[in-house]
């Protein structure tokens, strides 16, 4: 599995707190332009599988997919907050909320890449391209 990291998180009310491995820590972060990442806006960072243990409210997790169905997001049915999804592209990974994890936040990166989500490679056939870069320069 490579270089692995475990971090601990939670939801925003704090009902669902989960630990993550992460495939390469937080170097795997990036954003998606779908229609539903567009308008989620999380920036994400990618486990494997078998890397997203609840510890505490499973419970109060629900669960989302649209278009194909093979996606499957998960969010606190409390606070509404997103945790983290089964990736479509890769079944073997999810992909985490880097603002739900414990001592980080989306805006430590000054640069996130964002991928095209648009034109799904389930759709095109093609490898995922780049869409773009986000960049956050702090006022200061």
């Amino acid at each position: 599995m490579g270089d692995t990291t475990v971090r601990t998180g939670q939801c925003h009310c704090g009902a669902v707190r989960f630990a993550a491995t992460l495939s390469a820590d937080l170097d795997t972060i990036r954003r998606c332009t779908c229609s539903y990442c567009r308008m989620r806006g999380a920036v994400v960072a990618m486990a494997e599988r078998d890397g997203i243990t609840i510890l505490q409210g499973a419970d109060a997790l629900t669960s989302y997919r649209f278009h194909t169905r093979s996606a499957e997001h998960f969010f606190c049915g409390r606070c509404g907050i997103y945790t983290h999804h089964q990736r479509r592209s890769d079944r073997t990974l999810y992909a985490v909320n880097v603002a739900c994890l414990d001592g980080v936040s989306p805006f430590d990166f000054p640069e996130v890449p964002v991928m095209d989500g648009i034109n799904h490679t389930g759709e095109t056939g093609r490898p995922t391209r780049r869409a773009g870069t986000l960049r956050f320069t702090g006022a200061g």
